[in-house]
């Protein structure tokens, strides 16, 4: 007896209603008898195929048993042969199956049943069997005492109802069958009508009748699962520490390549500055006028009577000259046509030198800003010495 609560047992209910309603179950049927012919025959011996149903029929005084959907016999023996014959005559038959896949169903011809066809709110839909107690004084001349009885969904009905079908049979009818069958040692699984070959799909028989079977492969089937599930996680666990893996590599390639992009970086800064200064020393150079055709000029132009004894040019390009000249006022005139030297002018006075006799000056002058070209001409000149 189910020791769940009401309300657990009515969603357990329509669980199963829902999954029994879903085309999941026909599917995986399909499926796992697709997947077992594909394997080999000792395979699918070593495995077992499952429940394996047969039907059992009163034929006068003769038990016949053949398999469900099959109208050829595997056994027949009569009603009232001993216990030990029909065990025997039953197990014979049923060799080549597992005994933990055994079914056995008991048909009943259809004069033994009586079937209606009523419509119950789709409400009542997981509580059929129920329903059709509290219904079978009104569609059945027996009381629920009086039948087994069945209940199967046959379909949608107008207004949101199903259309049930309540198969019921007299127990005085069906309860000497059963004892007879229990005492050949016969456990029946099912009670059903015979639908052609195979059967209704209705069971009349009581659930506290019905046998319980021991699944020796059960336990090897939770074994499977829980190793496949530990499989499963085992995978998604490396898959993850793979990732992570290839994560690390490439934060460290990304790291590696960043700092190679600032040395590049850095380099190129560098050969930008280093570019910019030997730029601006080229131009500097350029633009500004060699020494060596300062002192040149100077040289051609200045009166052999004059010597300097002090020359300066500084950042500005403003030259001082100092030194000694027997008529130093006619330093200008020598220096006003220069092509390197322009506003020459004397800072203080002219000074007599007694022991020289000549007059001590200091000239400045500021050099002209003269291109590459001209620059460069009397340099050359200039550095050929």
């Amino acid at each position: 007896m189910s020791t769940l609560p009401p309300s657990l047992r009515l969603g357990r209910e329509r669980l199963r209603q829902y999954w029994r309603d879903s085309g999941c179950p026909a599917f995986l049927a399909w499926w796992g008898g697709e997947l077992r012919a594909l394997l080999p025959a000792r395979w699918r011996a070593l495995w077992g195929g499952g429940e394996a149903w047969h039907v059992l029929q009163r034929d006068q005084a003769h038990w016949v048993l053949r398999p469900v959907g099959q109208a050829q016999p595997l056994a027949s023996w009569p009603a009232d042969d001993e216990a030990a014959a029909q065990q025997a005559a039953w197990e014979a038959a049923l060799r080549p199956v597992a005994r933990e896949d055994r079914r056995l169903a008991l048909l009943l011809p259809p004069a033994q049943l009586l079937r209606r066809t009523v419509s119950v709110p789709q409400a009542a839909r997981s509580h059929l069997l129920q329903v059709m107690a509290f219904e079978m004084d009104r569609q059945t001349p027996f009381t629920v005492d009086q039948v087994h009885y069945a209940v199967r969904e046959v379909g949608p009905a107008a207004g949101g109802q199903v259309r049930a079908e309540l198969l019921a049979t007299p127990r005085r009818l069906l309860d000497p069958l059963l004892a007879q069958l229990a005492a050949a040692g016969l456990a029946v699984d099912a009670v059903d009508m015979a639908a052609g070959d195979g059967r209704l799909g209705a069971n009349l028989l009581p659930p506290a009748r019905r046998p319980r079977h021991a699944h020796p492969r059960r336990q090897l089937n939770h074994w499977l699962a829980a190793a496949a599930v530990a499989l499963l996680v085992l995978v998604l666990g490396q898959y993850l520490h793979n990732r992570r893996e290839a994560l690390a590599r490439m934060q460290a390639q990304v790291a590696a390549m960043r700092d190679d992009a600032q040395q590049v970086a850095a380099l190129r800064q560098q050969l930008q500055d280093n570019t910019g200064a030997a730029g601006f020393l080229v131009q500097r150079k350029q633009h500004a006028t060699p020494m060596l055709a300062v002192l040149a000029d100077l040289t051609r132009r200045l009166p052999d009577s004059a010597w300097l004894e002090r020359l300066s040019i500084d950042a500005s390009g403003q030259v001082g000259m100092q030194g000694q000249s027997r008529q130093a006022v006619q330093l200008l005139d020598a220096l006003k046509d220069s092509p390197l030297l322009t506003d020459a002018s004397f800072q203080g006075s002219i000074q007599p030198d007694a022991s020289t006799g000549r007059e001590r000056f200091y000239l400045v002058a500021q050099l002209r800003q003269a291109t590459g070209a001209e620059a460069g001409a009397p340099a050359a000149s200039g550095s050929a010495p």
